[in-house]
């Protein structure tokens, strides 16, 4: 049963109420949750990647407001709703996006602008540590870029003493130790699943091949410790609460959870950290996510990740740079078309709206092709990012089928990887459950991905709210796990009453996204072609 207004603002004010934030590719949010695990607050602050000297980045100073904007939208929604001050928090946890490179030196100075997961910059250290580790390492990863650096002989590295991801760092602002969650931690360097540690073998070859430049650093010495879930990873200290809470109401000492990516939080939020179970978040960035029974015959050039759930199982990740951040922008277009002839409509009814034409166009989007790559796509080899939209003379070129065009496309690069699990390594799914944007307009989110991969696809009624919300789950079973194993914890104490609604694709469905995908593949030349004209 859920909790009223005044046993909620009880619990706030008593300090019972566990908090998560995400840093998004689009949008930093936080969400705070009861003790029933039900979202009751939350705060966000939009925001966009620059792309700076080819560099896809965020400056600190963006990180920071970035945050510290977020919290105090948490606050005022808080005492809007209950009309009490947060002041206390149960528990606290930070997830962002996965990967990239921050480097920071001895006086904790950054060394060279953010590195996102964006960037394609990385091939040539990509494939020769794969080669070496005969391991998929991702041209997104930290190691992938660190090496890449050391290839470019770039000076900074030299003098590099700390590499984080967003979350690691965020999480040494708050508690001042270098930490992060072993889900964040295998999207830096691989994990030993045995020892939920980096894998000892690889770190040893690692500093055997970059010996020769003579750094007075080893790899260990610069990476985060890695920790699972429910363990310890420091409390809130003085100078953290003020970091988070310029206003200076928020009191020190809450536990923090481990850090983690938005992989690990997609996980928990929508219940898929057990064997056979996977999930697929979709937003600005899509990926999906299987736990193995075994580990991968393969390596697929690195098309594939390894990465592990927030409590270190083996994990394969499917991930594709580019999904709604393109349809985003025709949207806003629509939108503008629609104001300037003197009419309004609000964001929500416009994407309902549009959207839901999907729903009414042939299945195989009547022969029109784009392209939603506003960055390179290292799942089909696209190095750079040219959005682009090519149709025949004689396609059938209506609202409704070039609005499902630019759903399916949103998944062309992730079904290019899916293909890899499901065909070739027989990898068997039990259930599928989907979370992010993509799936706010439910049931066109849901049909266009059964169609995309041939599979039932759930979502829970809390898909919106997405891996804030797994985050705060995690901050909550730090204090409320009672040694359960975090799959225990979420099936009786999250899940048990959840609704979930589900979609099964019809054969047509599935057929006419199968002609699409063909239509896709053979018209990557296209997407390359207009990389090497427009420069």
């Amino acid at each position: 049963m859920m909790l009223g207004e005044k046993e909620i603002a009880k619990e706030i004010e008593e300090g019972k109420a566990a908090l998560g934030i995400e840093f998004g590719s689009t949008r930093i949010k936080a969400v705070l949750i009861d003790s029933k695990m039900e979202p009751v607050a939350s705060g966000a602050f939009d925001w966009e990647n620059s792309l700076v000297d080819g560099i896809w980045t965020y400056s600190l100073d963006e990180i920071h407001n970035g945050l510290q904007t977020c919290y105090a939208e948490l606050k005022k929604d808080v005492k809007a709703k209950y009309g009490v001050s947060l002041k206390k928090l149960g528990a606290l946890g930070i997830s962002a996006m996965m990967h990239g490179y921050l480097a920071f030196d001895k006086n904790d100075q950054l060394l060279v602008p953010f590195r996102t997961w964006r960037n394609t910059i990385t091939g040539q250290a990509s494939a020769e540590l794969s080669a070496l580790f005969n391991y998929p390492i991702p041209e997104r990863w930290s190691i992938s870029h660190l090496y890449q650096a050391i290839l470019n002989k770039e000076p900074h590295v030299k003098d590099v003493a700390y590499v984080a991801t967003l979350d690691a760092y965020i999480q040494w602002m708050l508690t001042g130790k270098k930490i992060t969650g072993v889900g964040d931690a295998s999207g830096m360097f691989p994990i030993d699943i045995a020892t939920k540690d980096y894998n000892a073998g690889m770190v040893e070859k690692f500093d055997k091949l970059i010996a020769p430049y003579g750094f007075s650093w080893k790899l260990t010495d610069v990476l985060p410790k890695v920790l699972c879930a429910g363990e310890d990873a420091g409390s809130l200290t003085a100078e953290g609460a003020k970091f988070l809470d310029p206003a200076g109401d928020l009191e020190c000492g809450c536990p923090l959870a481990p850090s983690e990516g938005d992989a690990g939080t997609g996980m928990v939020a929508t219940n898929s950290v057990a064997p056979r179970t996977g999930n697929v978040s979709a937003g600005t960035s899509v990926f999906a996510m299987v736990v193995l029974e075994k580990d991968l015959s393969a390596a697929y050039n690195g098309k594939i990740d390894l990465v592990t759930t927030p409590s270190g199982a083996l994990t394969a990740m499917a991930h594709a740079n580019n999904c709604t951040g393109e349809y985003d922008n025709w949207i806003r277009l629509f939108g503008s078309a629609i104001e300037t002839c003197g009419f309004k409509i609000s964001k929500g009814e416009l994407y309902d709206k549009l959207l839901g034409e999907a729903l009414k166009a042939d299945k195989d989007c009547g022969g029109l092709l784009p392209y939603n790559y506003i960055s390179g796509e290292s799942m089909t080899e696209i190095n750079e990012g040219r959005p682009l939209f090519v149709r025949e003379q004689n396609a059938s070129f209506t609202l409704a089928n070039f609005m499902r065009a630019q759903l399916f496309t949103a998944l062309g690069a992730l079904r290019t990887g899916m293909d890899i699990l499901f065909d070739k390594e027989n990898v068997k799914i039990d259930r599928l459950t989907g979370h992010g944007g993509f799936f706010k307009t439910a049931e066109v989110g849901l049909t266009c991905m059964a169609a995309a991969m041939h599979t039932p696809i759930s979502a829970m009624e809390t898909a919106g709210e997405g891996g804030p919300w797994g985050m705060a789950l995690l901050a909550s079973y730090m204090i409320n796990g009672k040694g359960r194993k975090l799959e225990d914890f979420l099936a009786e104490d999250v899940f048990a009453s959840a609704k979930i609604s589900s979609v099964e694709a019809t054969k047509e469905d599935i057929e006419g996204f199968n002609v699409f995908f063909d239509r896709y593949t053979k018209g990557l030349p296209v997407e390359k072609a207009a990389i090497a004209a427009l420069k």
